[in-house]
C-alpha cells in the first residue's frame, strides 16, 4: 500500500509540462507517450474514486475521513465526489435545484454549481443537526440532542409550501420530515428539520427579508454552511401553517434560513392522542399517493 501510494504520488509530481504552468503535469502510459495533463492518477484519479465510493453506496461518514486525509483528496472530494453523492441521494432534488431559470427571469447558478456548495448541500441530505445551540425553542445545550448522520430523510415540496409566506409562494423550497429526539425531563419530543431553497439569491423570501431589513441573528450560524442566518420567527416570515405541517403547536417552532438558502430548525412535537388525524386540511397534501412530491430518500 506504501509503495503504491508513493508510486503515484512520484507520478503526480512528475514532469512539468514546457509551457511552464506552475503545478501542471504530465503522465505518460505504458509506451512512454503523455496520456494525460493537468489531472490526478491512481488512487487519487477522480473516476477511480468515484467508482469506490459507488461501491460503497456512497457512504458520507467514508467521504468525510477520505476528504481529511489531504488537501488533494479533499480537493477531489470537493470538486466531484460530494456532488455525486448528493446527485445519488436525491437526483430529482439535485435536478431540480440545479435545474436553468426561465426567460427573462434571471439565471440560476452556474452549470456544475449549486448555491452554498457541494459540501453543504451533501451534509444537508445527510445530516440532522439536532438543536442548534442558542435557539430559542431551547435557550441552551441539552443532552441528548447531538447532531447525527441519518438514514433515511424525505425531502417536500409540499412541506417547503407550508414553510413560505404567501407573498413569496412562487419559490421552491424542499423541507425535510422533522427528525424526532427524545429530550431528558421533558414531556415532549423534539423535532429537528432542515431544507434548501432553489435559487435563493433570487428568491420572493430573501427579497421580503431584505426588504424589511430584518437582521441576521448575532448567535446563530447555519450548520451546514457556517454562513449567517435569518431568524424569521423574528421576522414574521413563518406562516400559521409551518407548524401544523411539523405537527407541532403554535409558537412552539423556530426556523432559521442562512444567506445561502439552507433552511434549518426545531420544534416541540405535540403528543397524537386517539381523536387527532394525521394533517387536517393538509391531508390531501401528502404524498403517498405519488412521487412527484418529494425527492429525497435517503439510503444508508
Amino acid at each position: 500500500m506504501s509503495e503504491g501510494w508513493t508510486r503515484n504520488t512520484r507520478q503526480f509530481h512528475g514532469e512539468t509540462s514546457s509551457g511552464g504552468g506552475t503545478g501542471s503535469a504530465s503522465y505518460r502510459d505504458g509506451n512512454g507517450s503523455p496520456r494525460y495533463g493537468g489531472v490526478n492518477t491512481g488512487i487519487l484519479d477522480e473516476q477511480v474514486l468515484s467508482l469506490v465510493f459507488r461501491s460503497i453506496n456512497w457512504d458520507p461518514q467514508m467521504l468525510c475521513t477520505a476528504a481529511s486525509v489531504s488537501r488533494r483528496l479533499r480537493a477531489v472530494a470537493e470538486r466531484v465526489l460530494w456532488r455525486e453523492l448528493c446527485i445519488s441521494r436525491a437526483p430529482r432534488l439535485v435536478a431540480s435545484l440545479t435545474a436553468a431559470g426561465g426567460v427573462g427571469v434571471g439565471l440560476g447558478p452556474p452549470p456544475g454549481r449549486i448555491g452554498g456548495g457541494w459540501p453543504a448541500l451533501a451534509k444537508m441530505l445527510s445530516f440532522c443537526c439536532g438543536m442548534a445551540a442558542g435557539t430559542a425553542a431551547v435557550p441552551v445545550p441539552l443532552p441528548g440532542v447531538p447532531g447525527h448522520l441519518t438514514r433515511v430523510s424525505r425531502f417536500s415540496k409540499t412541506s417547503g409550501r407550508s414553510f413560505l409566506s404567501r407573498r413569496c409562494r412562487g419559490d421552491l423550497l424542499y423541507v425535510s420530515d422533522p427528525c424526532e429526539h427524545a429530550v431528558p425531563g421533558a414531556d415532549d419530543d423534539l423535532g429537528a428539520y432542515r431544507g434548501v431553497f432553489r435559487w435563493f439569491m433570487r428568491s420572493r423570501t430573501r427579497a421580503c427579508l431584505l426588504g424589511r431589513q430584518a437582521a441576521l441573528d448575532p448567535r446563530v450560524r447555519c450548520p451546514y454552511c457556517g454562513a449567517r442566518v435569518w431568524n424569521m420567527v423574528v421576522a414574521k416570515l413563518v406562516p400559521r401553517g409551518a407548524a401544523r405541517r411539523m405537527g407541532s403547536d403554535e409558537g412552539r417552532l423556530e426556523y432559521y434560513v442562512c444567506v445561502s438558502g439552507h433552511v434549518h430548525g426545531t420544534c416541540w412535537l405535540a403528543h397524537l392522542t386517539s381523536s387527532d388525524g394525521d394533517h387536517g386540511a393538509d391531508s390531501d397534501d401528502d404524498a403517498s399517493g405519488g412521487g412527484s412530491d418529494h425527492d429525497g430518500h435517503l439510503a444508508p
